[in-house]
C-alpha cells in the first residue's frame, strides 16, 4: 500500500548498526584517531568517564562517582528539587557491573545500596520491594566472597536488617528470611 501511495518507488530498508559494524571501523582508526574517540566519549555523557576509569583502572576510588549517583538518587536533595529514583540508583550498579564488575566492589556498591535506602525509610511499596531484592543480591555477592573477605558486608547487612523492622510492608520479614537463607548462624 505504501508503495502505491508514494508511487512505484520501492521503499528501502534501513538496516540498525550493531557492534560489529563499529568494531570494523575500529580498525580502520590510526594512533590519533582513538585517543580522539575517547575523548569524545569521555564527553559525550557525565557516565562515561566514570566507566572509563574503572575499565581502564584510574583513580583511586573507583566506586566513588557510583556511589555518588546511588545517594543521589536514594537521598536525594529536597532544595534542589531533586527526586528520588530507585531505578536511577540501581542504573550506577549495573554500570559498574558492566565496566569491569569485580565482585567484592560490586558487593560493596550493594551494600551501599541498602545502608543508603536505609536512610531514607521511604513509605513506599515499590520502593521497599527494590530494596528487598537488592538486599537479596547484596546478600549473595557478600557470601560469595572469600571468607576473610566476607565478615564487613555481612556485618553492614545484618545491621540493615535490624533496622527494617521500621520498614513495614513485611520487609523486616523478607529481610530476616534472607537473612537466614544466606547467611550462617556459626560465621
Amino acid at each position: 500500500m505504501l508503495a502505491r501511495l508514494r508511487g512505484s518507488v520501492p521503499i528501502e530498508k534501513t538496516t540498525i548498526p550493531s557492534r560489529a559494524d563499529i568494531k570494523g571501523q575500529l580498525s580502520a582508526f590510526d594512533r590519533a584517531g582513538l585517543p580522539r574517540l575517547l575523548q569524545n566519549l569521555y564527553a559525550a555523557s557525565k557516565n562515561n568517564p566514570a566507566f572509563l576509569h574503572v575499565r581502564f583502572g584510574i583513580g583511586d576510588d573507583f566506586l566513588k562517582p557510583y556511589k555518588s549517583i546511588i545517594g543521589r538518587y536514594l537521598w536525594p536533595d529536597a532544595r534542589e528539587n531533586q527526586t528520588p529514583s530507585v531505578s536511577k540508583a540501581k542504573q550506577a550498579i549495573s554500570g559498574y557491573r558492566k565496566a569491569i564488575g569485580r565482585q567484592e566492589e560490586l558487593a560493596e556498591l550493594q551494600v551501599f545500596y541498602c545502608e543508603r535506602a536505609d536512610d531514607i525509610g521511604m513509605d513506599v511499596e515499590g520502593f521497599l520491594v527494590a530494596l528487598a531484592r537488592m538486599y537479596k543480591q547484596a546478600l549473595k555477592s557478600a557470601v560469595a566472597l572469600p571468607y576473610d573477605e566476607r565478615d564487613a558486608p555481612v556485618a553492614r547487612l545484618d545491621a540493615v536488617r535490624r533496622v527494617s523492622c521500621n520498614f513495614g510492608y513485611g520487609v523486616s520479614d523478607d529481610m530476616n528470611t534472607l537473612f537466614a537463607e544466606y547467611v550462617s548462624d556459626d560465621r
